[in-house]
């Protein structure tokens, strides 16, 4: 043979190398006596870590650390439900239940009205929705009284927006 040629088998023995698994118990080991071939990644150079950060005096390492778990913000109008129960009876409590219950009355009606500020936006042919828009939302789908009621007490939040 060539010596080029010799070179080129002796570098893919190189690559390939002929590894025995070895088994667990005796009965894998009469079943896999026959070798495997691995082949063997080319050898890179690691360069060395230069980012790791050095822990400052008191830090905790990650061992000491407990592992808790991140809980999700879910957004819920349960503060402003207990203001306004305090507000107008001060001596009454409310359960966790009925809190989850208006939290969704509150989150529908919410979806209503944006719904329908943006239909109202849209018809009139601008892209933004005003307070115009979301009393006259108001007006078509709450009810006689407390649409009145609704309206009034969204005049007096935006005026004192506005002034601060």
């Amino acid at each position: 043979m060539a010596p080029k040629v010799e070179k080129k088998l002796a570098e893919k023995k190189k690559k390939f190398a002929v590894v025995e698994k070895a088994p667990s118990t005796e009965k894998k080991l009469a079943k896999e006596k026959k070798s495997t071939v691995v082949k063997k990644a080319p050898l890179i150079e690691k360069k060395p870590n230069t980012s790791k950060k050095i822990p400052k005096v008191g830090d905790a390492t990650t061992s000491e650390k407990k592992k808790t778990r991140n809980k999700k913000n879910v957004e819920t109008y349960k503060v402003y439900i207990f203001k306004v129960l305090k507000q107008v009876h001060p001596d009454t409590g409310i359960s966790n239940k009925a809190i989850g219950i208006m939290n969704s009355f509150l989150n529908d009606i919410f979806e209503k009205l944006a719904q329908e500020a943006n239909k109202l936006a849209h018809y009139n042919k601008k892209p933004t929705i005003t307070s115009r828009e979301i009393q006259s939302a108001t007006r078509l789908l709450l009810p006689g009284e407390l649409a009145k009621h609704a309206i009034s007490e969204g005049a007096k939040a935006v005026t004192k927006f506005t002034r601060s």
